[in-house]
This record gives structure tokens, sequence and C-alpha cells, in this order.
């Protein structure tokens, strides 16, 4: 947090405003730009034309024109003499945006070059020299760039492709180069902690949610292991001309399934691909199944990042309840990259044998199957997994201990304080009552519903909204129950309770108990002439605490006599 904090006040380089060359290289885009990409790119190029050092994520779907973003940043860094580097996961991926930044670029005085496992030994040495000497303008690799021997003459730009496939210890190497470098981040789905900086305004976001012109969404369903299907799944698949990927996430099996797959499929052509293949055997099954020479592809995860073929509209993911949400999201993906109807089969072991999670992971899936679900269903993976500690190892951290709502409140705090910015929350009364007061499994069955509401009521903002909220309830689950309507009561309370300026607010029985937070009051002392008004009932404390005995001992009546008082208090105590 400390280095993020720093990024926002040492200054960084400020590269110059576009120019004509710019604009050229801009025109050379072969397709005409979505609202959503074009925002994205003029968020980029300001970042990098201010003194700050940029620290962006460019959220989009698969082939949404994220690269394209990367592409124009680069142009742009190199222009002013600075040199670009581009991390991608794999050595697959890291190739194929070789493969497409040297094509985009070959009209250019611009050295692109690619470092990765492909490379021999004697190239990566040359490469290495080469880019340390500045001969190099683009370098695109794998972790390799992360190595010691990897050195930079002028680095002006790194951008990290898929930034949640990378380790924590990567993304530490990554935080040293870029202390004050511009950095770009791509993402389909940001993993919870990725996300949940650029929620809490330690990084900035730009999502692209436009769909490419005729894309359409991937026909997804969810089935148990079954040989008919899948048999005519991939008969379908190759008799329309395409290819299909069959993910079996085992190495030690996949043969076994590359086996059934065969018989299943007698005439289809198969192909195995994983991350244990030496080198040149993985590279010649990707080429093969590229150049159309393979119809079946039984895979690993290891295709789920940044491929890109547009003949391959179905894949079949064995045990998709194993992966997680991002990760399922990704690999379904790798379909639908062209106007093709695409279908996705994820196959799943009998529903009373999957986890809770699985379940849940599963249904966000199938919820949002539209175009450009990628940040919703991020969002969804924070709700189901919590945000992760931004300082430590864990991608899933300590919201379960605070609560999610706290966590993030605390992170925000901390973030502020250390950007040396003032503490502007509003206050958030404490309210303490005698009575139950929540919204009753029966009335609202589904959970993730029932969370929605609580997290809706959290946030309301005054009494006319609440009335709107009540409304709301009734007209979709009917009549609510006393103890629903008690809780409406309860944030009430809550909602006057920070218009008199009172931190916590205590009923039990026919005692209700007030203490004031009095930097939250225009005129404090105004208490004491409102107990001097009602002296049979009111007494007012040295700390401040107002103690009011009530008459009345029905729920109803004492909280109609509370929300009295803290009306009269709201009228005394602020301007």
């Amino acid at each position: 947090m400390e280095l993020y904090a720093r990024r926002k006040v040492e200054p960084g380089f400020a590269f110059s405003p576009a120019d004509d060359y710019f604009a050229q290289f801009e025109a050379g885009f072969e397709f005409e730009e979505t609202p959503d990409q074009a925002r994205a790119i003029l968020e980029v190029i300001a970042d990098m034309e201010a003194d700050t050092p940029m620290d962006r994520l460019v959220c989009g779907d698969v082939g949404y024109g994220k690269t394209e973003v990367a592409l124009r940043a680069s142009f742009k860094a190199v222009a002013d003499g600075k040199q670009v580097a581009l991390l991608a996961p794999t050595t697959i991926l890291a190739e194929q945006h070789f493969k497409t930044f040297s094509q985009r670029l070959a009209a250019y005085p611009i050295s692109v070059a690619g470092l990765n496992r492909f490379r021999s030994p004697v190239e990566q040495k040359k490469l290495t020299e080469e880019l340390a000497a500045g001969k190099v303008d683009i370098i695109v690799g794998t972790h390799r760039l992360l190595q010691k021997d990897v050195k930079f003459r002028d680095l002006g730009l790194i951008i990290i492709d898929e930034e949640q496939r990378f380790g924590v210890s990567h993304k530490e190497k990554l935080k040293k180069l870029r202390a004050s470098v511009d950095a770009l981040a791509l993402t389909a789905t940001p993993i919870p902690r990725t996300l949940h900086m650029t929620l809490s305004g330690i990084r900035d976001i730009s999502v692209i949610n436009t769909p490419p012109e005729q894309r359409r969404p991937i026909t997804t369903y969810i089935i148990p292991f079954d040989n008919t299907v899948l048999a005519q799944a991939i008969k379908q698949e190759k008799e329309r001309g395409g290819q299909v990927f069959f993910v079996h996430n085992r190495v030690q099996t996949i043969w076994n399934m590359a086996n059934l797959v065969k018989k299943l499929a007698p005439d289809a052509r198969i192909g195995v691909a994983h991350g244990q293949l030496a080198e040149k055997d993985l590279e010649k099954v990707m080429a093969e199944f590229v150049a159309k020479k393979i119809d079946v592809l039984v895979c690993t995860a290891i295709v789920e990042s940044g491929l890109d073929i547009a003949t391959a509209n179905t894949i079949i993911i064995n045990r998709a309840d194993m992966f997680g949400l991002a990760q399922m999201y990704q690999l379904r993906g790798r379909v639908g990259r062209s106007d093709t109807q695409a279908y996705a089969y994820l196959i799943i072991p009998d529903e009373s044998v999957l986890t809770r999670d699985a379940q849940r992971r599963l249904k966000v899936l199938m919820e949002h199957s539209d175009l450009g679900s990628g940040f919703q269903i991020a969002m969804s993976d924070l709700q189901i997994r919590g945000g992760g500690s931004i300082l430590g190892a864990a991608q899933s951290g300590h919201i379960a201990a605070v609560g999610y709502e706290l966590y993030l409140s605390l992170v925000e705090e901390a973030v502020r304080a250390i950007k040396g910015e003032p503490d502007t929350r509003p206050l958030e009364p404490e309210i303490n009552v005698d009575f139950d007061a929540y919204l009753p499994s029966g009335y609202i069955p589904d959970m993730d519903q029932r969370l929605v509401s609580y997290r809706r009521l959290s946030r309301v903002a005054d009494t006319p909204e609440l009335s709107a909220f009540q409304k709301e309830l009734a007209d979709r689950y009917g009549e609510l129950p006393k103890t629903a309507l008690r809780l409406l009561y309860k944030v009430m309370l809550k909602l006057l309770a920070r218009k008199a300026g009172i931190r916590r607010l205590d009923l039990a029985g026919t005692v209700l108990r007030l203490s004031p937070s009095p930097e939250h009051q225009c005129r404090p002392e105004g208490a004491a002439a409102l107990v001097a008004k009602n002296r049979q009932t009111m007494r007012l404390f040295p700390d401040g605490e107002l103690k009011v005995n009530l008459e009345e001992t029905a729920i109803e009546a004492r909280v109609l006599a509370a929300k009295n008082i803290l009306k009269e208090l709201a009228s005394h105590v602020s301007l």
C-alpha cells in the first residue's frame, strides 16, 4: 500500500501529447473502435501524459480489444524514447502477443523481441544484452522477464496481461520494477484482490463492456458426464468445419481421456497439450491446432489465456466444479471469438457432492452468459471469495473475520492515512435495541437475495429512500413480518442518529441512552437546552451522554418516542 501511495505523490515521466505520428498509427487499426475501447484508450493516454506514474487496470472480455489499447500505449512510449516490457503468463500467449505486436508495428522503425522458453539459451543471452543496450524497444515475454539477468536501458512502460495469473512472488518483483514506471494491466476477470484494490481507490480501472459487432453469447450447458451427449457435441462441431477444446485438468489421466475421446469420435484427429510436455512438442501440437490439422485438442487449463482461434467454437470442460470462477470464465472465452454460435459444456458430478461454493460459482456463470460479463463475474467472485489480503500472499484474506463492509472501510481508511488525506467518512452510529430485527429466511428464501437486501439497507441514505425500499419489499415478497419491519425501524433510528450527531444509541426497556459524537454536531451545547425543557424525563451526563426515561413499553411506541427525541435533538445541535 505504501508503494501505491508513493506512486500517487512521486513524480513519474510525463509523456508528450499525441502528435500526427501517433494519429497515423491509430488510423492503421483495421476495425472501428467500440465506444468503451475508445474511452479506455483516452484514459490510458491521459494517464501517460500526467506526471504521476500510471497504474491502470483495463478490464474487458476476451476479444474486446484490450491488446489494441496496449499497442497504442506501447507506441506512445517508444515514440518518446522509452522501452516497453509486456508480460504474459504463458509461453503460448507470449508468442501470440509477439506476433500481433510484430505485425501491427511492422511499418515502423520499432524493434520488437520475444523472450520465453521457446528461445534457445544463446538467443536469450543475445536478447538480454540488446535489451540492456537499448537496441530492443518492446520486449514480450513470460515471467522470464523478471529474472536478474534482464536489465533495461530506459524502461518507461510495463504491461501485464492476465495479471491474475501471476503469483504473489512475481508481483513483488513487478512492484520493484514499477515504483516510478507507468503500469498497465489487462484482464478479462480480475481476481478479487485486484478488483478490490480498484474499488478501494488504490488503482484506476477502465471497463470495456461493448462487444465487437456480430459477436454472439456462448450457449452454456451444465451436464453430467454422458458419452452420447459428448459424442454428439464433437460430431456437430466437426460437421460445421469447426474444432473442439476438451479440457481435462489432470496430466496423470489425460492420455486415458484422449483415448476415450477417440472412441467417442473415431474419425476426429486428436491432439494432447499440457504444461509438462517438452517445449518443442507443445509448440508443435498448438501449431497443428491453429493450422486446423487437429479437430479435438484434449488439454489442461494451459489454454485458458488469450488463445485466439476463430474456428474453435465448442469447449467441453471436465469437472468444471474444480475450477475457480474467473478460470472457468476464461476457459469458456476460448470459444465464440467470431460470429459463429459457440457452445460450452460444463461437466460436473452429481450435484449432491458439489460444495456450496462450487454450486454458487456455476450459478453465477449461468446467470452471466451475456457478452461482456467479465466484470460482473469478478464482482460475484469478490462476494464468494472475499477481497484477499492486499499485503500478504493470500488471494482470499481477512474478510471472513471482520465482514466485507468493515474490511473495505478499514482499507479505505489506511489508504487515506498513507495519502495524507483527512478522514471524511460520515458518522456510522451504533444502534443497540432489545428486540429481534432481521429478514427471516421464510420471507426471502434465496440467501443471495437476502444478502443483497441487507447490503442495500446498509447503504440507505435517508428516510424517503427507506420508505421506497419498504414498498419494494412488500411488492416483491408480500407483507413484511414483524422482525423485518423492526429491522427497518432500526435503520430509521440509525439515519436519525446520524443527523443528530449520535455515535451510539441504546434502547433497552423504557430507557433510551444517546452517546454523542461532538465533532459531528455543529452546536454540542444545544443538548443542554433540550434537557432544560424536559427535566422530568431527561438527564445529561458530564461525558455528554443523554439518558431519557420513556413512558411507553410497546416496541412500536418506544421506537416512535425515540424517533421524535432524535428529531428534536437534531434541531438543537445542528445549524
